[in-house]
């Protein structure tokens, strides 16, 4: 477990430190113009597209789910294979595994290579969330939350306006 647990650390460290440059300090100005544009989402996308990640916090937000992960990571699928073995995933017969949550860090594992597109990652992220809302690894208590996520998808689709003047 505390292999697993450095393991996972080191690799979120090594995804974070990416993202520092040696540039000058913003001033002030752009400074407020970074606070606006920031999401108000707080979770971190790692390794998608930005098409990818633009869909799922698009998603997410119709869904209005009262448990937000604290992590995605848009993996290849040696990684999402390498990952689910770290940790110790179980797959129920019958299902497949397409993206994973690990509960104890809110964190979402996406299988990249099997990615196919919106609607895909509307109908997955719904369960995935699921287990994150009913804080189960149950398959059926996942999809039942995930249910009214898809529902609330399904009308918020709805209501966008279709008919221009």
């Amino acid at each position: 477990m505390k292999r697993t647990i450095g393991i996972f650390l080191m690799a979120a460290a090594a995804q974070l430190s990416q993202g520092q440059t040696n540039s000058a300090r913003p001033s002030s100005s752009e400074n407020i113009d970074l606070v606006c544009e920031a999401p108000s989402d707080n979770y971190v996308v790692f390794d998608g597209t930005t098409a990818q990640e633009t869909a799922l916090r698009m998603l997410i937000r119709q869904m209005h789910p009262d448990v937000l992960p604290q992590r995605v990571f848009f993996v290849p699928h040696w990684k999402y294979l390498y990952s689910a073995r770290m940790f110790q995933l179980r797959v129920p017969t019958g299902y497949a595994s397409v993206m994973f949550t690990h509960l104890a860090s809110r964190t979402v594992f996406i299988d990249n290579d099997r990615y196919q597109g919106e609607q895909w990652l509307g109908h997955w992220i719904a369960h995935e969330l699921g287990h994150m809302v009913s804080n189960s690894v149950k398959e059926e208590d996942a999809e039942r939350a995930a249910r009214e996520f898809r529902k609330r998808l399904r009308e918020s689709q709805n209501q966008a306006p279709t008919s221009r003047n």
